[in-house]
């Protein structure tokens, strides 16, 4: 085939097809100001040694969170998950799964999806679960829009949803993101200095459209009350509550005492943390929401011999391609993560689900008692009950500490104040799990007495 165009570069051929005469025409709507007239800042190439060599040198400045003492949580822990869970994961069938919109192909795959689905639904007691969300976040939010479509009001009038005060801000702004511009009104559910949900003034919520709660809330506190809570926001306002997935294991499933969805992070069982790869979210609720629920949803039926067989059901193909017609933003799920959570819940089954959350309050504990035991600390909720984590004030700035045990080779835990809202400077959540030792522990009550003992030298010397 002959050129029409032999004397002309692609980028001249383009520019002609438009009616443009250079490239600085093409973006002469970009003002001036933010247009970068000069080349870009990069180094020249490199061989595929000298590549290499540079990624060694920038992936050795990570730290493993498992080669150190480390008491970040705050959503995301470091629970042991089996060999086992890998091993079967990275199998062809399931690490080159695509989605499976030909059940007659992928009933191994939408198998796995419906059993992590009945874990799920088991583990809230909740009759529904979808194949899971990209996060607690959007699961959170998911849940609030799916409420707004059930409960929703006169069209002249805010749709009205209250969140608990305290929530971590990065979940709050995927929130503020779903409803804007919705007709979707949000307001804050006040809690009480023990770090619990103030239920003499959640009657203000009666008749809303939803009700968001975490149990346990961002302070690791248990919040004893919210069985109660149901019964004074009534049945016309759904109740959603975010979980600790592997809480379940000792505490009462949030389905058993009113609660109409249930979301959270699945994170705990399947895989360790991670600094923004990818996790996955649980999404269950009762029959009342199915039909306004995101994601994919697996059902069990029958093939036309009688045979037992699976397929993707209810959600339709608007979900998919006619995006303007969706009832959600989400049409995708974490396949491949949730199976891993899956595989891990299997592996534990109910009895070892118990013993990890044990293992968990028995490491929240130590620690506790522990940090506590070094002068000038103190519980910001010393009454409440915890669960993988609690908060402590300290007499100077969460940073500072922070700083001073990172040079001696602990994590310490979270600033909040970074985090969320409204917290002091000196409040740090501190995490423990059932990968945290007695040397752990020690290292972290060691360095913060380390930390105070020079503080206050400095203070005795100023």
């Amino acid at each position: 085939m002959v050129d029409h165009l032999p004397n002309l570069g692609r980028e001249q051929e383009m520019l002609e097809a438009m009616g443009l005469s250079s490239i600085d025409d093409l973006f002469s709507d970009i003002p001036p100001s933010i247009r970068r007239d000069g080349p870009l800042d990069l180094p020249p190439p490199q061989t595929e040694e000298e590549i290499w060599a540079d990624a060694q040198r920038l992936l050795g400045a990570n730290v493993a969170m498992n080669s150190r003492p480390n008491f970040l949580g705050a959503g995301l822990y470091q629970n042991f998950v089996p060999t086992m869970v890998p091993m079967l994961a990275t199998r062809g069938e399931f690490l080159t799964a695509y989605t499976p919109y030909q059940p007659e192909v992928s009933q191994g795959m939408l198998q796995a999806m419906w059993e992590f689905q009945t874990m799920v639904s088991e583990l809230v007691g909740l009759p529904i679960s979808n194949v899971s969300m990209y996060d607690a976040s959007t699961a959170a939010a998911e849940a609030l829009t799916c409420a707004v479509r059930v409960h929703n009001k006169k069209a002249s009038q805010p749709n009205v949803i209250y969140v608990t005060e305290w929530l971590p801000e990065h979940r709050l702004s995927v929130i503020q993101n779903y409803i804007l511009g919705s007709n979707i009104e949000l307001r804050l559910l006040m809690t009480n200095p023990d770090g619990t949900v103030n239920l003499e003034e959640a009657g203000v919520a009666a008749g809303c459209c939803a009700v968001y709660v975490e149990q346990p809330n961002p302070f690791g506190v248990i919040d004893e009350g919210l069985p109660k809570l149901k019964g004074i926001i009534g049945e016309d306002t759904a109740l959603i509550v975010a979980v600790n997935a592997t809480s379940l294991g000792i505490l009462e499933p949030p389905g058993s005492w009113g609660a109409d969805l249930v979301v959270g992070e699945g994170q705990p069982f399947g895989i360790g943390p991670t600094g923004g790869g990818p996790i996955y979210g649980l999404f269950a609720c009762t029959k009342e929401y199915l039909r306004q629920m995101p994601g994919r949803i697996v059902g069990q039926t029958k093939d036309e011999e009688g045979r037992e067989a699976y397929t993707l059901t209810l959600s339709t193909r608007e979900q998919h391609i006619r995006r303007h017609k969706a009832t959600s933003n989400i049409c995708s799920n974490e396949t491949l993560i949730a199976l891993m959570g899956a595989m891990h819940m299997a592996l534990l089954g109910p009895g070892g689900i118990e013993r990890l959350a044990l293992r968990n309050v028995a490491a929240c504990e130590a620690t506790k008692r522990a940090i506590l035991a070094v002068e000038g600390i103190e519980l910001l909720h010393p009454k409440a009950s915890h669960y993988n984590e609690f908060t402590v004030k300290l007499p100077q700035s969460a940073e500072s500490a922070l700083q001073f045990l990172e040079e001696r080779g602990v994590t310490g835990g979270l600033e909040l104040a970074v985090t969320t809202k409204g917290a002091q400077p000196d409040w740090l959540l501190i995490s423990a799990t059932d990968q945290t030792s007695n040397s752990d522990i020690e290292a972290l009550a060691g360095g913060l007495s380390a930390w105070l003992r020079q503080w206050q030298w400095r203070l005795a010397n100023e």
